[in-house]
């Protein structure tokens, strides 16, 4: 890896420098005021997810647990005419290096994909040279690159970021809003329970809260003070191994992490399948619609109006046909949707009410 660039504050870890068990660390340092300011997104950010999905396919590491999403994304963007410019363009502004330009993640992407590539275009001139000088030093850039100061170069590669989002983030919104569902979920149980400590220790293992630091496992050492402006929180779908935080520590302070999933994407059982004829039938579709509230065994018996028997049993099987995940959390066990579960209940909640007074 590469040393620091124009000091710890303008080096910030690609997301997929991710060889696992990372010996140095970030130190995240709060105030008592960055605390009341921590913020977890709710919605998968369209900008880190392009960012995880170039990077995606840009290594292997990973390529496992995303087996099928690499396939179906290789064949679309070779159909859609993408796989060229893919490569030649967004690889090189999206390397696997310790250096990634931050206008490419602004925080204008928190309100959706329109007003994270109006961000990019609206980046002063001078920002937008000095990143790719940097990008430039660390890794090396095409010899184009430095016309992205103006604006016409600038909207071609929003354009093309648009296309890129299209074939390899939009189509699995599905699975995102899932795993979010389930992460928000777990993260909102802990502030309940323990407060903002008990939220930032749970924000998985390369994490470690030690108020008022959260050490987080890096490629670097480096220390980030909030300075009362608080901390954006941004679980990522498609994102492997360390978390990403930005490179200039003046922009208010974002980190990206990436959702833990236990096991690689399955699948989804077909309609047809034996696990899902098993969910046909009342109770089980109201315990799958509280479920979507994230429950313990126990608060979903009475959410259900079931005994707490029951209610492990009709878990078991959303379980075992794919439509929700368990977790535990203390003595407890935590019962959330999965991707498919999620579709299911949207899908059925969005279906039109019959109209009874017609015979």
């Amino acid at each position: 890896m590469q040393g620091p660039v124009r000091g710890d504050t303008l080096l910030r870890l690609s997301a997929n420098r991710e060889i696992p068990g990372g010996s140095r660390v970030l130190r995240i340092h709060f105030t008592d005021a960055d605390l009341a300011r921590v913020r977890v997104a709710t919605e998968p950010d369209p900008l880190w997810e392009v960012l995880a999905t170039l990077h995606r396919l840009q290594s292997r590491f990973g390529r496992r647990r995303f087996a099928a999403w690499h396939r179906t994304v290789r064949a679309e963007l070779g159909a859609a005419g993408l796989a060229r410019p893919v490569r030649e363009v967004l690889f090189a502004l999206y390397p696997l290096g310790p250096y990634l330009p931050d206008f490419l993640t602004p925080p204008e992407s928190e309100g959706g994909l329109d007003a994270g590539l109006d961000g990019i275009l609206g980046k002063p001139r001078r920002e937008i040279l000095d990143e790719v000088a940097l990008l430039d030093r660390v890794r090396g850039v095409p010899s184009w690159a430095p016309r992205l100061g103006q604006a016409a170069e600038r909207r071609e590669l929003t354009d093309l970021i648009r296309r890129f989002h299209a074939v390899a983030v939009a189509p699995f919104a599905e699975h995102m809003d899932g795993g979010l569902i389930a992460n928000r979920s777990l993260l909102g149980r802990a502030l309940l329970t323990d407060g903002i400590d008990g939220l930032l220790s749970g924000l998985g293992p390369r994490m470690r809260w030690r108020r008022p630091v959260l050490e987080v496992d890096y490629r670097n050492d480096r220390d980030l003070y909030l300075r009362g402006r608080g901390l954006r929180i941004v679980p990522t779908y498609f994102s492997c191994g360390t978390p990403v935080a930005l490179a200039n520590a003046d922009l208010p302070p974002v980190m990206s992490y990436p959702l833990n999933h236990p096991t690689a994407p399955q699948a989804p059982p077909g309609v047809g399948e034996a696990p899902l004829g098993a969910l046909l039938g009342a109770t089980r579709a109201r315990v799958l619609r509280c479920v979507a509230d994230g429950l313990t065994t126990g608060e979903l018996a009475r959410a259900a109006g079931v005994s707490l028997s029951a209610a492990s049993r009709h878990a078991s099987v959303l379980r075992d046909a794919g439509l929700t995940t368990s977790s535990q959390v203390g003595p407890a066990v935590l019962h959330t949707l999965t991707p498919l579960g999620a579709a299911l209940l949207r899908r059925t909640q969005d279906l039109p009410t019959p109209d009874r007074t017609r015979p």
